[in-house]
């Protein structure tokens, strides 16, 4: 008996269910919140966060000063640019790849001059960000839910790449290019999964 009701009932939830808004969090709190919650659940974005934020950290204050600066900076003008022309996708391969560089270059503890990690910043902020303001805008979220993403990053930056900066015992510095080693396999994988054929 239970049986025959399933797909009468089945339908009807799916005809009532809200309508889902993908890419974008609702926290309750407002656009602000909800971008600040989008930085955390997305995991491409949070992960380019940190690997950039470790790398800075490994090349010195200087460079995590710059960096601090333009990766929050791109990340606007792209997400400004992305609300304005949004593209019909979400470029996936592209943030892969970026957050997947990212973490290689801490995992090998690349000596590159700051100056080479500012351009990195600024390339992947701006493609990340171009992703957001595309994504968020068609689920209705304002410029607060960009400025939310971008006042998460902010943060989320300065506190990691700081403490990089402070790490002066063998290990810790180990730690640190294991992250990066983690964050370059997540990459790995999740760039194998969207290169895989489909059937």
């Amino acid at each position: 008996m239970a049986t025959r009701w399933r797909l009468p009932v089945s339908i009807g939830a799916a005809t009532l269910a809200a309508p889902a808004h993908a890419h974008l969090v609702e926290t309750g709190f407002g656009a602000f919140y909800d971008g600040i919650a989008h930085l955390g659940a997305t995991p491409a974005d949070l992960l380019l966060v940190i690997a950039v934020a470790l790398l800075a950290g490994q090349r010195g204050t200087q460079a995590a000063r710059w960096t601090l600066f333009v990766l929050p900076a791109a990340w606007l003008v792209g997400g400004l640019l992305g609300a304005r022309f949004p593209v019909g996708s979400t470029l996936p391969v592209l943030t892969t790849l970026t957050f997947g560089a990212a973490g290689l270059l801490v995992a090998l503890n690349a000596r590159l001059h700051g100056a080479a990690i500012v351009v990195f910043a600024m390339v992947a902020g701006a493609a990340h960000g171009y992703v957001n303001g595309a994504s968020l805008e068609p689920a209705g979220a304002s410029l607060l839910g960009l400025a939310g993403v971008v006042t998460a990053v902010v943060c989320l930056l300065a506190i990691l790449s700081a403490q990089v900066t402070t790490l002066r015992a063998g290990w810790t510095l180990v730690v640190v290019r294991v992250a990066g080693s983690w964050i370059a396999a997540a990459g790995l994988l999740m760039l194998g999964w969207l290169l895989r054929p489909v059937r």
